[in-house]
């Protein structure tokens, strides 16, 4: 049961509240006046505590607001009175009051009141929590994160920075798949030779053949390429999606037999390096669709990474705000400690489709905003601010709206695709389905809809 403290000299009103929020899970403990509620709070937990402002002996209800305050900051305060007016109740709030209630209420106001305080008293605990294991915390690599997702990948990248097979990571945009790169590099065996990385997207396509491979006087300007530049280390193929279809057999070649040939020469050079590619889209369709080499997709996809997105990490989207703040505070000096509660919600609940790249470029703005020594709701950008999350309406209550399953099917599936920008792999994991199963209901709704569309030309 929840734990309230109850601060009434009035025993027959606290018996009714004490049943009243007992069956509402509520465990409720007396304390007749200030000091004996102040001893009480020395010797037992509470999450919240109710006060009434007219209390027996010298200590009033808005005087303990400010103990309370002073001595047990965690313990939001709902304060009552029978002599409610507004000057009442912007005292109380100044005393440290969360909340006001003036007599006569409903036990369920009172009820709403307490949750709302509770939470607010679970939330404190954890930004607080949070800002510890910042601090605390060993780091694994850039990488920051408590969740069982989290955990999963770090014990993943510690066993394969182990091997030297080839690593593919797949991941949302803004996940951090160059940072799990360089982690695999810095744990494995070749950490002091160079860790060498090009997004194959960012090069223009008639430079990057030279950019891969070397280009010798005679062609143009001499380059070596960053096969040759990463000797001994990791090559870290960003967005290798966007690899030229003309220039992927040529990888192909460079990765079975290890050697190199670089433009304007017939030289083979030979090479040894650790290939780590990455990409955002979805390779294993992009196979099946012949837009991208089966035999260099198994050569680069020996071992599989996959980065869960910010929205699939819970509490992890907390530990990164404070981890942030604190880098950002520290860079710019600004006296920014933490987040209030307020801000901590607005973060839970925004679902954060640019990942944690979004989530840090909120937190550099709101640190540089805030006006106070906490993050607060203000200080997001309104995008966060203003997000409502969106539900799933399963069923309407008028019969003649109800739809066939195939078509609640249809829908559900098209909105996981497109919830999950177009990754086949990963909706079809979201579904419970394997790829291949997915593909053909993706096919079969293609078919119906063209099959509807003949119907109606012929109709017309």
């Amino acid at each position: 049961m929840r734990s309230v403290l109850i601060i009434e000299d009035d025993r027959n009103l606290f018996d009714t509240l004490a049943r009243d929020l007992g069956r509402r899970g509520w465990d409720a403990v007396r304390a007749a006046s200030g000091p004996e509620a102040l001893q009480l709070m020395e010797s037992r937990e509470f999450e919240v505590a109710v006060a009434d402002v007219h209390l027996v002996g010298a200590m009033t209800g808005l005087e303990l607001c400010r103990r309370f305050a002073q001595s047990f900051p965690d313990v939001p305060v709902v304060v009552i009175t029978g002599f409610g007016s507004l000057d009442t109740a912007i005292e109380a709030i100044r005393s440290g009051a969360y909340d006001f209630l003036a007599k006569p209420f409903e036990t369920e106001a009172l009820e709403i009141a307490l949750v709302r305080a509770a939470e607010r008293h679970s939330l404190r605990a954890e930004v607080r929590r949070l800002r510890r294991a910042v601090r605390e915390t060993p780091r694994f690599e850039e990488l920051v994160g408590e969740s069982p997702a989290m955990k999963r990948l770090f014990d993943l990248v510690d066993r394969v920075a182990e091997s030297q097979a080839s690593v593919l990571i797949s991941g949302e945009s803004g996940t951090g798949k160059e940072i799990v790169a360089r982690a695999i590099h810095r744990r494995g065996a070749r950490a002091e030779k160079p860790f060498v990385a090009v997004n194959c997207a960012e090069v223009p396509e008639p430079m990057l053949e030279a950019e891969l491979f070397g280009q010798r006087a005679g062609a143009g300007a001499e380059r070596r390429g960053v096969f040759l530049a990463a000797e001994g280390g990791t090559l870290f193929l960003d967005e290798i999606a966007e690899l030229p279809p003309a220039l992927q057999p040529r990888v192909l070649r460079v990765l079975q037999e290890r050697k190199v040939r670089p433009a304007g020469t017939d030289v083979e050079m030979p090479v040894d390096v650790r290939l780590v590619a990455a990409t955002n889209r979805d390779l294993d369709a992009m196979v099946e669709e012949k837009r991208f080499r089966e035999d260099l997709f198994f050569r680069v996809n020996v071992i599989r990474v996959e980065i869960p997105p910010v929205r699939a990490r819970g509490g992890d989207v907390l530990l990164l705000a404070q981890h942030y703040l604190a880098l950002y505070a520290a860079q710019t000096g600004r006296p920014v400690r933490g987040l209030a509660p307020g801000a901590a919600v607005k973060l839970m609940a925004y679902p954060w489709p640019g990942n944690v790249r979004e989530l840090q470029n909120a937190v550099e703005r709101a640190v540089a905003l805030a006006r106070f020594d906490q993050i607060t709701e203000d200080d997001l950008p309104e995008r966060i601010r203003e997000h409502r999350a969106s539900h799933v309406v399963l069923a309407s209550a008028d019969p003649s709206e109800l739809a066939p399953m195939e078509v609640v099917e249809r829908r559900y599936v098209e909105r996981v695709v497109e919830a999950v920008a177009g990754n086949r792999t990963l909706a079809a994991r979201i579904l419970g389905f394997d790829r291949k199963t997915l593909y053909r209901k993706l096919m079969a709704f293609r078919m119906a809809d063209e099959k509807g569309g003949e119907t109606k030309a012929e109709g017309e």
